[in-house]
């Protein structure tokens, strides 16, 4: 079992690794608006999942996530070698590409908040101009304590 530190490092270099191969070495335009977002590597340093998300060609446009993961499966091949080549560890990891969520779940926590910050000015607005229901102080005064003569 490696060290966590040496899986980390190991990780963060497959990263820098299938990153700049998608850039420069691998011709597959479905590839082109990839991003490796990042990388998880095994104790054992058998297995890495590489995490990537998908920009849209314009902002409104939704990415093309199953080309992506096709290009993607596709190249793993070409991509593994690569790591192999320039990590020197004895066993290549093998390559498993998942969609990162974090960017979608981002976006829907935006929404939710800005969702709450309308209910919260709504509440402000409404709160503005009223007035508690009963009396100024709706506690009762303590009784008096009656002489005992």
């Amino acid at each position: 079992m490696a060290d966590q530190a040496r899986a980390r490092k190991l990780a963060k270099r497959i990263s820098q690794i299938v990153a700049s191969a998608l850039e420069h070495e691998v011709k597959d335009p479905r590839l082109a608006r990839v991003t490796i977002t990042d990388t998880k590597v095994t104790g054992d340093l058998h297995d890495a999942t590489v995490y990537y998300t998908v920009l849209g060609e314009k902002l409104d446009s939704p990415p093309d996530l199953a080309g992506a993961a096709a290009a993607l499966e596709k190249a793993k091949g070409v991509l593994r070698t690569m790591v192999g080549q320039q990590t020197g560890v004895r066993f290549t990891p093998t390559l498993s590409f998942v969609t990162d969520t974090v960017p979608e779940t981002a976006r829907q926590m935006d929404e939710l908040l800005a969702k709450a910050r309308e209910a919260d000015a709504e509440v402000a607005r409404l709160a503005h101009g009223a007035r508690h229901a009963g009396e100024e102080d709706p506690y009762k005064p303590p009784r008096e304590a009656e002489d005992a003569d």
